[in-house]
């Protein structure tokens, strides 16, 4: 939420259906502030055999994509198998996502800012000044201009 909650505000504003997948127990307050349609616990979406329509684009963190093989295989099957869209955020990028994905700069809107405020609040987050944008890497299908539906792994 820290580095996407602004761009999450956006797209849920622009119509998206945005499901996150959290670890259990976490406080889905913050994810309720910024729209999040629904929440799914993470061992649960890791071990389910359906997962239901494919998103339209997938946005991780680095670090738990490198250190977790089952969001790994995850990510690279939602590409593999559809036209889909990777959003990325974090100081690593994956050797196998390096050709595949560009920086992207995010320009919030002044809800997305005042949103995200709160949610960072309501996470008990450390009181930092919301910036103007988000920065983050992105690739696959309309990268730039992102669209449908997100499953975003916080």
């Amino acid at each position: 939420m820290r580095y996407t909650g602004g761009w999450l505000y956006d797209q849920v504003a622009a119509g998206w259906e945005v499901v996150v997948v959290v670890p259990q127990s976490s406080d889905l307050r913050p994810f309720e502030i910024l729209g999040a349609s629904k929440a799914v616990d993470l061992e649960s979406a890791l071990s389910s055999a359906s997962y239901g329509p494919m998103p339209d684009t997938v946005a991780v963190a680095a670090d738990l994509y490198a250190s977790d093989e089952r969001i790994r295989n995850g990510v690279l099957e939602v590409l593999s198998e559809n036209p889909a869209t990777i959003a990325l955020w974090g100081d690593t990028v994956p050797s196998e996502l390096d050709s595949r994905i560009v920086p992207l700069q995010h320009r919030l809107s002044r809800a997305a800012q005042v949103f995200k405020s709160h949610a960072l609040a309501a996470a008990s987050a450390p009181a930092t000044a919301v910036g103007l944008t988000e920065s983050f890497r992105t690739g696959g299908i309309d990268a730039g201009r992102m669209r449908g539906g997100l499953l975003s792994m916080a």
